[in-house]
């Protein structure tokens, strides 16, 4: 090969390199949110308007109200997120991003975005992505397969229960799901900073969202970043809805689940041991 042949080869292998980087980091520049695309420089003035007094100019959760914030802000520069519908360890889908920014997080000082746009929800998305190099290297992982939920029956809750205690759940929800159980108080985040355990008689909210495939998808997901890890490997799909509709019996509602359960409980609680340790009383 010619001197200047090589050279142009070696120039046009250069282009290419940069050529994929730079689609590489406009990836990471944008979100994809259905029909809607959001762009990282019209999602900075708003973030710096609405997020960065909490999760900081630089994304690392220390904005200037973040030291009165309990549970504290999320760092952005870790990429790591509760509330999504891709396997733990992986980055969460843009719709995830925004679906959370929509919603808000129950328990927390996050509240719900509503009132931005779709568009600025989306633009937010963008701009968010930028605070960590894992968007500029990875991609999300692919979304969970929820499978359709069966009725709630006495024998699904049934069965819920008893995978409440073997699962040891109750270790840091507690017996009642009130978040108090004996782990409680030790719990720590990612970056050591305590979290409390869910509380399930708080409301009509889980962490990620109101419906049954909602904590369908904690289950087999888990809240990576805190110590609610994912059952993916450990349960059957049928199980987890089980688990749903037992967890659903803890709620301050008028939930079918817990008409179901109360309608058994009248003539047969005194068969059910209690959920705890052995020895425990319910």
């Amino acid at each position: 090969m010619r001197p200047h042949t090589r050279w142009v080869a070696v120039v046009s292998g250069w282009g290419v390199l940069l050529f994929a980087a730079g689609v590489t980091r406009a990836r990471a520049q944008e979100s994809h949110i259905g029909s809607l695309t959001g762009h990282a420089a019209a999602g900075k003035p708003l973030y710096t308007r609405y997020c960065a007094g909490c999760h900081g100019d630089d994304g690392d959760a220390r904005g200037e109200n973040a030291q009165w914030i309990d549970p504290k802000p999320r760092d952005f520069t870790m990429a790591v997120f509760k509330c999504r519908s891709t396997p733990t360890g992986t980055l969460p889908t843009d719709q995830d991003l925004f679906d959370a920014m929509t919603r808000g997080f129950v328990t927390t000082n996050m509240p719900s975005w509503l009132p931005l746009t779709d568009h600025n929800r989306a633009d937010l998305v963008a701009f968010i992505k930028t605070f960590s190099p894992k968007w500029k290297t990875g991609k999300p992982g692919t979304p969970i397969t929820i499978p359709p939920e069966p009725a709630a029956t006495v024998a699904s809750i049934l069965h819920g229960r008893e995978l409440f205690q073997k699962m040891e759940c109750w270790k840091c929800h507690g017996s009642a799901g009130h978040g108090d159980g004996p782990s409680a108080k030790t719990l720590t985040d990612n970056k050591d900073d305590p979290i409390r355990p869910y509380d399930f008689s708080s409301g009509s909210r889980f962490m990620c969202g109101v419906t049954n495939r909602d904590l369908y998808k904690i289950f087999m997901t888990g809240l990576d970043g805190t110590p609610m890890p994912s059952f993916a490997d450990d349960i059957k799909p049928a199980d987890g809805w089980d688990l749903v509709h037992f967890l659903r019996t803890m709620q301050p509602l008028k939930t079918p689940e817990l008409a179901i359960w109360n309608a058994w409980l009248a003539s047969h609680a005194a068969e059910l041991k209690p959920i705890g340790p052995p020895g425990s009383a319910q």
